[in-house]
């Protein structure tokens, strides 16, 4: 894969650099500010990226702002966003157009390798890859939304795994369940969401983006 890495403390920046490259996979550039993010993804198109929220100048959410930006030009450019805390408004405004090739990851998941090449992998595949101490953490702050209080705890644990950007075979076997039984969860899920079958839409994205959603 063609990587963009932006990213401002240089030992981190250089660590992902050489795992990607590890990996077999071509970083075609590196970014510092926000305004390097943007350029870097607008010249480079690739195929997917990894951004940390919080760049110089102000340390506030520029590389969010440039990933957004960049996705605004480019749709559906693939981008892995990086965070040293849990925002959830960070993860709602990413998938908030749909369609899918978002990841939001903790920097300190970066350490563990093979998680992270694989969710890279999935959000530029266009899926979704939310790390599961994200996903932990939402749960533990108690949002919800009526129609997800409609949902069995199955179909809640079902959900939970897809905000990861599990597959359903993954999911399958993760709750230890066939792929059709698997089908029926996901099906009755995006009913009671109200989420139909419309191919202008990433239904796994938005029943995720209900998923975040504050009451």
């Amino acid at each position: 894969m063609r990587i963009v890495v932006a990213e401002d403390l240089y030992l981190l920046r250089d660590g992902m650099v050489r795992l990607l490259e590890a990996y077999g996979h071509e970083v075609v550039a590196t970014a510092t500010t926000g305004t390097e993010t943007l350029q870097a993804l607008l010249r480079h198109r690739p195929d997917v990226a990894v951004v940390d929220v919080r760049m110089p100048p102000t340390q506030s959410d520029e590389g969010l702002r440039a990933a957004l930006a960049a996705r605004c030009e480019l749709p559906g450019l693939p981008v892995l966003i990086l965070s040293q805390y849990v925002e959830q408004l960070y993860a709602r405004e990413l998938l908030a157009d749909g369609t899918g090739g978002i990841g939001y990851f903790l920097k300190d998941s970066v350490f563990d390798a093979e998680q992270f090449i694989d969710a890279l992998e999935r959000v530029a595949a266009g899926g979704t890859a939310m790390d599961p101490a994200v996903i932990a953490k939402l749960l533990s702050s108690g949002s919800s939304n009526r129609r997800l209080e409609q949902l069995t705890e199955r179909e809640h644990s079902v959900l939970s795994l897809m905000a990861e950007g599990l597959s359903n075979h993954a999911i399958g076997q993760r709750l230890f369940l066939s792929d059709s039984a698997i089908s029926k969860y996901t099906t009755s899920m995006f009913g009671k969401l109200g989420i139909t079958d419309d191919d202008n839409n990433n239904r796994r994205v938005l029943a995720v983006l209900a998923y975040l959603n504050n009451p």
